[in-house]
């Protein structure tokens, strides 16, 4: 199959080169969403087949393949192979033959509009994608941030969503229609303005700021956070905790698993140090979510996924299976626990607890960790020891499969 992808802005009346006029002008079939028809139906041969794109794409592909043997002219927004249909049709149809003729993207038509350089923006697309990305990018603290924004993923939601975890040093400048000289639109306005702002679809965003705050510490002090019931004790301490986040060898893994969160500090530590990792974090006191979550908001630490409710009664099936889990509490029932993580642990995949060495404990977390192993075949690691201040000495144990 042959296609012909052409990119076109939001103008009503789009200016194209004439090499893209004789292609349009001597083609059958055509394609592209129901705006792209608007702007250039009277463009089309008399006689031209329009193939809509619309959601579900498989549909739209099963009208490629009744065509086939004639060359498809694909309509696309600005440049097809930035986040675009051309990558959707390689995708799709990886042997296809494709042409792109691409235009001005919404994102550097906005930066033109704004006379800012953009060689150093980071890019970032939210149509029809969830947060990470977007995320990871305010956790690394960029500079200049350049967003694809969709219904759902607003510039207000953008800029709420950064207001609530305390990335308020940007401006946000959003560009309206891009392109069509009646409608377009750039405003540059505060975060706190543009999160009780409503902007007219399709639009996108620039984020910018020159007055960044100095990277994330390598270690968040205990006491910053928010504990449960005031309890020291009940958090994991900031040594022991940057040495569980290196047990588990998190840079090379994708997907970390924290059960039993308490304060949320492994978890939150994690997403800070890591912010390429997705987090599911897992805690049976209802009154912990509460309590992660504002220590998430006070760490800039977005993207944590949070699941309140016994651990071997959750439905863990439909999450993305992990290479790195913690077990940060157990309720007397770690082998229960260690077996159901294996059910969906990578193959590659790590699980670390730590041991607390205290007198007077019959049977302590780390003979339990080792029935635990033996019975299901798990390879230990030698443990690491470590005694901090005054503190009972901590193990941190570690097994693969």
């Amino acid at each position: 199959m042959k296609f012909i992808v052409i990119g076109i802005t939001d103008n009503p009346k789009p200016f194209l080169p004439p090499e893209v006029m004789e292609i349009i002008q001597s083609g059958k079939v055509f394609s592209g969403g129901k705006r792209h028809h608007e702007i250039v139906a009277e463009l089309l041969p008399a006689d031209a087949q329009w193939i809509d794109i619309t959601v579900p794409l498989d549909s739209v592909f099963e009208q490629y393949q009744i065509v086939n043997r004639q060359s498809i002219i694909v309509f696309a927004s600005g440049d097809p192979l930035f986040f675009g249909f051309a990558n959707t049709i390689k995708r799709k149809l990886p042997e296809a033959e494709i042409a792109v003729y691409p235009a001005f993207n919404s994102l550097q038509m906005l930066a033109h509009r704004l006379m800012m350089p953009y060689h150093d923006m980071r890019i970032v697309s939210l149509t029809g994608r969830p947060w990470p990305e977007f995320d990871k990018a305010l956790i690394e603290h960029s500079e200049k941030i350049g967003i694809l924004t969709d219904r759902e993923h607003t510039p207000a939601a953008i800029a709420q969503r950064m207001h609530d975890y305390g990335y308020t040093y940007y401006n946000m400048s959003v560009g309206e229609h891009l392109g069509n000289p009646s409608l377009e639109k750039v405003t540059t306005l505060s975060l706190e303005e543009a999160a009780t702002t409503e902007f007219t679809m399709p639009n996108c965003v620039i984020l910018a700021s020159s007055l960044l705050p100095l990277p994330s510490p390598f270690g968040i002090p205990d006491s910053e956070f928010t504990l449960l019931d005031g309890r020291e004790k009940m958090i994991t301490k900031m040594p022991i905790r940057l040495l569980t986040l290196q047990a588990l060898e998190l840079p090379k893994h994708r997907v970390f698993w924290d059960i039993g969160f308490c304060t949320g500090s492994v978890s939150i530590e994690a997403r800070l140090q890591f912010p390429h990792l997705h987090i599911e974090s897992f805690e049976i006191r209802p009154e912990c979510e509460s309590i992660i979550k504002e220590n998430a908001r006070k760490f800039g630490a977005p993207g944590i996924n949070i699941h309140i409710g016994d651990f071997l009664e959750t439905d863990i099936t439909t999450l993305p299976r992990p290479d790195a889990v913690f077990i940060g509490g157990h309720g007397g029932n770690l082998k229960e626990i260690m077996a159901k993580i294996l059910t969906v642990l990578d193959d590659d995949g790590i699980i670390v607890m730590n041991s607390v060495k205290a007198p007077k404990v019959l049977t302590d977390s780390h003979q339990l960790w080792d029935a635990a192993c033996q019975e299901l075949r798990l390879h230990q690691a030698p443990p690491i020891r470590i005694v901090i201040d005054e503190h009972h000495p901590i193990e941190i144990l570690r097994c693969k499969r």
